[in-house]
């Protein structure tokens, strides 16, 4: 199943994760290899795009922390992770990548809203 793009410009694109938590990722359209590789600007673009995410994520969804991951071992390109953590999901506290804890029992607002918010706010952000 390929993952749904939240958000898209000239630079860098938001895609959505299929998970049981929010969890969006973050992409530069060229594929550098290290955060160092990213011209300046682009970098800044980057971070203020996790910003507006972290923010709408925390405001939308109350979650108990925001983790923020980039490994891109498997992936060697730079994108960032951005997840709403949950003490009911399955794998809190540990990372998503770990060993799960338990069965999921989350009750959660309605995506497609948070998705709508995240794109309004980066595109009043970036244009």
């Amino acid at each position: 199943m390929k993952n749904k793009i939240i958000y898209e410009d000239f630079s860098l694109y938001v895609e959505k994760e299929e998970s049981e938590i929010p969890w969006l990722k973050i992409f530069t359209k060229e594929p550098y290899k290290e955060l160092g590789d990213v011209p300046t600007g682009l970098r800044t673009k980057l971070w203020e795009t996790y910003d507006l995410i972290e923010y709408e994520m925390i405001h939308y969804y109350n979650p108990k922390k925001i983790n923020m991951a980039s490994f891109a071992n498997i992936l060697p390109r730079v994108h960032i992770h951005v997840m709403a953590r949950f003490e009911e999901d399955s794998y809190f506290p540990h990372p998503f990548w770990g060993e799960k804890q338990r069965e999921a029992n989350l009750t959660l607002p309605d995506e497609a809203e948070f998705h709508k918010r995240v794109f309004n706010a980066l595109t009043q952000k970036h244009n």
